[in-house]
């Protein structure tokens, strides 16, 4: 078996026209749809994530606009630039790059947000929204996950209900940005869903649990953690990992995945690649949260 691996860009491209149409409407009824992003210090990933959201909203004619703070900014002056936001009604989408450095409380930024600008949500009004199941907005990298999943599905024929019905998908990490969203949304598909994170593998349970997966989910932010041995014959497998490796010979840094590719090829049906995969429907799929936002401004 050699799996097939998913085209992300292909998939963004698809959304992104999806977007842009959307985008226009509401520029004909006089709306500019604007998304604002936070960084607070200099983490290399959020970095590049950040000058991809700059690239997508310029090409689909979002307003965009960055903030960044110093390494050492503290709490309230985080929370004050959020609240700056909040305020302005040119500014319809909000996200606070993620890490925060250890002293600035993640959760009290995020509180901070207003939720209907909290186009990540990860307010807790909206996180418990999405966990309910009645999301305002869905997490742009677990929504990528399941769109790219459904579209595959769609396409090999599959009738993605009765799939779900039947399949167990195991998410690999528990983060709140991505690895309980994507468990949340596994369960409203009515799949049976498990969740571990670095404490199976610390235990060496790791491979037991994932074997068990007809769709594996990983997001673990570990660089080849999921091998050949974590993965059923016939698993869809998708890669959420972004990590920053540096090559030891040139001194560049590059981003992997947190599966070994050319190991679990041999051993998935399909399978996301890194970089190219979930990457950029996220980036999209953001952009698609922020027009949702500005619409609700006027109404739907």
């Amino acid at each position: 078996m050699t799996a097939e691996l998913i085209d992300g860009r292909a998939v963004a491209k698809a959304l992104k026209d999806d977007v842009a149409a959307e985008v226009e409407a509401l520029t004909d009824r006089g709306v500019t749809c604007g998304l604002a992003t936070v960084l607070v210090g200099d983490d290399y990933a959020a970095r590049a994530y950040e000058r991809r959201l700059r690239r997508v909203a310029g090409e689909l004619g979002i307003d965009y606009r960055h903030y960044y703070l110093g390494p050492s900014t503290d709490l309230g002056a985080v929370v004050r630039v959020v609240r700056q936001l909040n305020a302005d009604p040119a500014v319809h989408g909000v996200l606070v790059l993620r890490p925060l450095p250890p002293h600035v409380d993640e959760g009290a930024v995020f509180q901070a947000l207003d939720p209907a600008k909290d186009v990540e949500s990860v307010h807790p009004e909206n996180a418990g929204l999405l966990a309910l199941g009645t999301p305002r907005f869905v997490p742009s990298t677990p929504a990528a996950v399941f769109h790219v999943l459904d579209g595959w599905l769609d396409a090999a024929g599959v009738d993605i209900v009765d799939f779900y019905r039947r399949s167990t998908v195991v998410v690999v990490g528990r983060s709140n940005n991505v690895g309980k969203p994507a468990a949340a949304l596994g369960v409203q598909r009515d799949a049976v869903v498990l969740t571990c994170d670095e404490w199976a593998d610390r235990t060496g349970r790791l491979a037991e649990l994932t074997r068990l997966a007809d769709v594996l989910v990983v997001a673990a932010g570990v660089p080849g953690l999921i091998g050949a041995d974590h993965v059923a014959p016939g698993a869809l497998v998708l890669d959420v990992g972004i990590n920053p490796v540096t090559d030891t010979e040139s001194g560049r840094v590059h981003l992997v995945g947190d599966v070994d590719t050319a190991a679990v090829a041999h051993r998935a049906r399909a399978l996301t690649p890194v970089p190219g995969g979930i990457g950029p429907v996220t980036d999209v799929w953001l952009m698609r949260n922020t027009v949702a936002a500005a619409r609700s401004t006027i109404g739907g």
